[in-house]
């Protein structure tokens, strides 16, 4: 049950991604000066955390479509759905442990100062 609800939010929340992405992009035929204000605003702490979560919702959509594909077409997939669910979250997480630490940073080195 969960993990439908989990597919269903990140697949809104990578289709308004693309929505922003698509439209801020177009602002470049519109006009240079605005498309730099508009990515110059992505340059902020808080946009870099969201950049991780979008990150974390495009691999638990991906990695859960294949898991439903297995279900629905291998003949043993639906016994063994429970095994492939935590095997997705062991996936997810040695992805996204490290993956945070590297994406994060550079925003915390800029915060906090760096650690050398």
């Amino acid at each position: 049950m969960w993990s439908w609800v989990a597919h269903r939010i990140t697949g809104v929340t990578v289709f308004f991604f693309l929505l922003v992405h698509v439209t801020d992009t177009a602002l470049v035929r519109i006009s240079p000066d605005i498309y730099n204000g508009v990515i110059a605003t992505y340059k902020t702490p808080l946009v870099n955390l969201m950049e991780v979560g979008l990150v974390g919702a495009v691999l638990y959509h991906a990695l859960n479509g294949i898991r439903i594909i297995l279900i629905d077409f291998w003949s043993k997939g639906p016994r063994y759905q429970k095994g492939m669910l935590r095997g997705l979250i062991v996936i997810w997480l040695v992805v996204m442990i490290p993956g945070t630490y590297f994406m994060l940073l550079r925003t915390i080195e800029s915060l906090f100062g760096s650690a050398s």
